[in-house]
């Protein structure tokens, strides 16, 4: 019997052999850097959430409120509107630092008898036809609320705005809406 064995072909030379290729999947920096890249784009979805408080208005408040939502403009004075997180019908933000609207809140305390801070004779400002009573929050922005309406809507205007002409435009032109959405309380 004749038995041959293959006879192997020559190597190429040294220069001309390529490593051996390997998954990329394979290699644990490589894995970590395709999850980032899947992510990125989520994360920067959600980086443009403006994180808002949302109210739970009932009754004929969230329908004034629901009306208010549908007009309130896609830009404020150039500012763009921004998205809300929660996702909500009562909130709405407008730019970076956000001037943020709520619809639906409570009576502010200072029209509130026997709540701390109650004052019967505080003080609102004609804007837009809408009356706003101006409150300073801590970080010393300016905190509006609508008054004499079926539904309280709260206007927070970041310290950075609050002066500027812009301000009190984006009021009057909010004001303009809530008077049109959001029907004057019955005496």
């Amino acid at each position: 019997m004749n038995f041959s064995l293959p006879v192997p072909s020559p190597a190429p030379p040294a220069s001309a052999r390529r490593p051996p290729r390997r998954s990329v999947a394979g290699r644990p920096a490589a894995r970590v850097l395709a999850a980032v890249c899947c992510l990125l784009p989520l994360a920067a979805c959600g980086s443009d959430r403006q994180q808002v408080a949302a109210p739970r208005p009932a009754g004929a408040a969230a329908r004034d409120c629901l009306a208010l939502h549908r007009v309130l403009p896609k830009s404020l004075h150039g500012l763009a509107r921004r998205t809300t997180s929660p996702s909500s019908d009562f909130t709405a933000a407008w730019g970076s630092p956000a001037i943020v609207l709520r619809c639906g809140v409570p009576r502010p305390a200072l029209l509130t008898p026997g709540s701390a801070g109650y004052d019967p004779n505080a003080e609102a400002a004609d804007l837009g036809g809408v009356n706003w009573l101006p409150q300073t929050t801590h970080q010393v922005d300016v905190l509006m609320t609508t008054t004499g309406r079926q539904a309280y809507v709260e206007v927070t205007v970041p310290a950075q705005y609050t002066g500027k002409a812009d301000s009190t435009d984006s009021l009057t032109t909010l004001g303009t809406l809530v008077r049109k959405t959001v029907p004057a309380e019955l005496d």
